[in-house]
């Protein structure tokens, strides 16, 4: 029997992929945000989705929408937001702003998880942040949970991902049970000096992307983000894993009956005149000094893909990389690429929102490995899954924030994005259908 897996502040679901890779059933994904639980749904149609804010739920309200009742939960991850650094003299914990973390605390006690994964960001390991963790530490040993230390944070260049992505990743155990351990690095990051003895060179932005046919060359993908299309090129070894060619690409996780001759997450983007100039004339690995995006290297990595904020706080968005080649910013799919998701993984079609799902999540080659580590600490020995599973209605990817919460039934967060273009994303479905009918060859 696979080991059971809670994925609380879930996004699209990096970390769920990396962990079914790894041999776990995700038998619950949590988040507050509607138009993240469609996505997830879509791609993971057999997990329990809850769309709701974690301070109104329980342990039993999670294992009752994951039907999961007289089963043990194996282990509890995600990445809670904490942002309370300031209250000079008080506990970090009790800043209000950090309630979100003591939240994931309450539901691993709750739910008596064997282990957790907690991830977030680098900087909680420097200065004054560190009081922090170990306040978080400190909190986790009163409610029954060790934890691995010294912490450590992890680049997801070093596990085979093209991407310089550092992330402060926390390992626990309910007391009496085995500590999980860190992975080991398993590639060098390319086009770094900095070097591991040992270790190959892990994929480069070429090996990423250089098998993905230009979305410049579609017209149609300026009102649809897919596209049935024959002008796929060789793939790297790194791309033939993300488009399921290779043996093992599915490592211990469902494989998806999806159509690989569909190029999707792939909505184009209108440049003016000038800043393609700018772009063409940007070097690469360097930052275009007008816009500041930066230009992907040949042979190197991406820098961090971010997300940017949500709705709520403005609707800001995170630039995406100018492509090593072509004069444009990339397109979703190939940030999907750059973050080690597999091409039967979708994401809104929304460019704000994909690019959003992606920058929020971990990259899945990562989370896999942390993954495998605590399958080994658990004791278990968790097999591929046999058969192939269907995903999703398509038409979650194009529900916009008041669509996605009508479709759960709940309240929508407060946004300033979605009442922009709502007409618009609600017609993606229909063009959508009309394309998978089509095939587009190369010129």
């Amino acid at each position: 029997m696979r080991p059971i897996g809670i994925d609380l502040f879930a996004g699209a679901g990096g970390l769920s992929l990396g962990f079914e890779q790894a041999g776990f059933d995700v038998a619950a994904a949590v988040d507050i945000d509607p138009v993240h639980c469609a996505s997830h749904k879509y791609n993971f149609p057999y997990t329990a989705i809850i769309p709701r804010p974690v301070e109104i739920l329980s342990g039993v309200d999670i294992i009752d929408a994951a039907g999961i009742a007289g089963r043990e939960v194996d282990c509890v991850f995600g990445g809670a937001p904490c942002q309370g650094f300031s209250l000079i003299g008080h506990r970090i914990l009790d800043d209000p702003r950090n309630s979100l973390v003591r939240h994931f605390v309450r539901i691993v006690a709750e739910l008596q998880a064997r282990t957790f994964v907690f991830e977030n960001v680098k900087g909680l390991t420097v200065g004054k942040h560190r009081a922090f963790l170990e306040e978080l530490v400190e909190e986790l040993s009163k409610v029954g949970y060790d934890v691995r230390i010294p912490w450590r944070v992890l680049n997801a260049g070093h596990f085979a991902t093209p991407q310089n992505r550092e992330r402060l990743i926390l390992l626990g155990a309910r007391k009496g049970e085995a500590l999980p351990d860190y992975p080991a690095p398993s590639t060098n990051i390319a086009g770094r000096r900095q070097r591991i003895d040992g270790l190959p060179e892990g994929p480069s932005c070429t090996d990423a992307l250089g098998d993905l046919p230009d979305a410049d060359r579609f017209r149609t993908l300026f009102n649809s983000d897919s596209i049935r299309t024959a002008c796929f090129g060789e793939p790297s070894a790194y791309a033939a894993e993300l488009r399921c060619l290779t043996n093992g690409a599915w490592h211990r996780g469902y494989v998806r009956d999806w159509n690989p001759a569909i190029l999707t997450s792939s909505a184009r983007t209108r440049h003016t005149r000038i800043s393609r100039e700018r772009f063409r004339a940007t070097v690469p690995g360097a930052v275009e000094p007008i816009s500041r995006f930066f230009k992907l290297s040949h042979g190197g990595v991406s820098n961090t893909l971010r997300a940017g904020t949500d709705g709520a706080r403005g609707a800001f968005t995170s630039p995406r990389p100018i492509h090593y080649l072509y004069d444009r910013c990339i397109t979703v799919r190939e940030m999907a690429r750059l973050h080690g998701f597999p091409d039967w993984f979708r994401f809104n079609v929304t460019k704000w929102h994909g690019a959003r799902q992606i920058g929020n999540a971990v990259p899945p080659p990562l989370a896999r490995a942390i993954a495998a580590g605590v399958i080994r600490a658990l004791g278990v020995v968790s097999s591929p899954p046999k058969g192939a599973i269907p995903l999703g209605d398509p038409a979650l990817l194009s529900l916009d924030l008041s669509g996605a919460a009508e479709h759960f039934g709940v309240e929508p967060p407060p946004s300033r994005r979605d009442r922009k273009s709502g007409a618009k994303k609600r017609k993606q479905i229909d063009i959508e259908r009309e394309q998978l009918a089509r095939q587009v060859v190369c010129a």
